[in-house]
């Protein structure tokens, strides 16, 4: 490297091609980190490409994230393009889940493939690949720190990545390798649009959330992107929620508490 340059970054983004993941490619490489795209959609790869507008810090592959040689495929790719990595964020996910007792099998493999099974096996392929400084981001959730409905596999799946994180918090902290997560409340991505049609979702967590609106995208992005950045560097094991409160407290907004009471049916 040249005396005055500054040595390039480079990160892994699963789900890159929409919500938390689109958000957090653009603020990344709005800082001068590289970033390898990882997504299912070509089209939407096309637009994180086309978002980003500087071939020099982007690079995208489409691939399942479940698939036996895909985290071979995403590693590959990184070091093919840019020779190095320095930070890996999973953040594929899927929704709607069901309760415990009315998820089958296939569904729940479905979800821990995703959501734990993925994940796991990204992180062990980048590991070798990490350094002093580097940093590894799982994107949890709120249903990681309570007990919500309709959880089931989704919870069982965060709760999983939860705990691999603090696992390798422990067992790579000593070499410099940094890993944390970032556990979003509900955030408005195209994921959940559709949910807010829902007066009964709209009530357990815009009106039980004491800050004034939902999170967007951007605000769970800039949590990762501080976990990328030397400011971070004692940050270990560590799981931030991003959720305006919601986990933390007893909120009713006064719409609730003023509405009339409504004995449930039998």
């Amino acid at each position: 490297m040249i005396e005055g340059e500054v040595e390039l970054k480079v990160a892994i983004i699963t789900g890159a091609g929409s919500g938390i993941g689109l958000a957090t490619a653009k603020m990344l490489s709005e800082e001068g980190i590289a970033v390898v795209g990882v997504g299912r959609d070509k089209d939407k790869l096309a637009k994180l490409e086309a978002a980003i507008g500087n071939p020099e810090l982007v690079a995208t592959i489409s691939v399942d994230v479940t698939a036996k040689d895909g985290p071979s495929l995403i590693v590959q790719c990184a070091l093919d393009r840019f020779g190095q990595l320095d930070f890996l964020i999973n953040n594929a996910g899927i929704g709607s889940p069901t309760p415990l007792d009315e998820t089958d099998d296939d569904s729940l493999d479905h979800f821990l493939d995703i959501m734990l099974k993925a994940p796991f096996r990204l992180c062990r392929e980048v590991i070798p690949h990490l350094g002093e400084g580097s940093s590894v981001v799982n994107i949890t959730s709120t249903f990681a720190h309570v007990g919500g409905r309709r959880g089931g596999p989704y919870s069982a799946a965060k709760g999983g990545l939860k705990s691999l994180t603090e696992h390798m918090a422990c067992e790579y902290g000593p070499r410099g390798i940094r890993s944390n997560c970032v556990a979003p409340g509900v955030t408005r991505t195209e994921m959940v649009a559709h949910r807010f049609a829902d007066e009964g979702f709209k009530r357990i967590n815009v009106e039980t959330t004491p800050y004034p609106r939902l999170a967007e995208p951007e605000d769970v992005a800039a949590v990762i992107a501080f976990l990328c950045k030397p400011e971070s560097f004692m940050v270990n094991g560590q799981s931030i929620v991003v959720d305006g409160g919601w986990t933390k407290t007893k909120y009713l907004s006064p719409r609730v508490t003023r509405t009339e009471w409504v004995e449930p049916e039998e």
